[in-house]
């Protein structure tokens, strides 16, 4: 199973493994959902929402994201799809 650091940080998959950008991991790995966001890293703040299955964070990213976009969207809305960013069980990783 990966670790938050890792699920936040995969930029992709390689068959039955997720790849891993470890720089931004050593960067960024220890801020928060709300940090990452307040920083315009909104993938890897909606990753860490997902990760944590609390509903506030992901509210938290949504809110971050409309302020500095100036968009509306919601939380509820489809935001898989627009980070890309979908649950996978995998049990390695290949950092990058």
């Amino acid at each position: 199973m990966l670790s938050r650091e890792e699920f936040v940080f995969t930029i992709g998959y390689d068959g039955p493994a997720a790849v891993v950008d470890n720089h931004a991991k050593k960067r960024y790995g220890r801020l928060s959902t709300a940090e990452l966001a307040e920083k315009g890293l909104f993938r890897a703040a909606y990753s860490s929402a997902v990760w944590s299955k609390n509903p506030a964070e992901m509210e938290t990213v949504v809110e971050i994201y409309n302020k500095i976009t100036g968009d509306s969207l919601r939380p509820d809305s489809s935001l898989d799809r627009l980070f890309g960013v979908f649950p996978v069980e995998v049990k390695r990783s290949i950092v990058l």
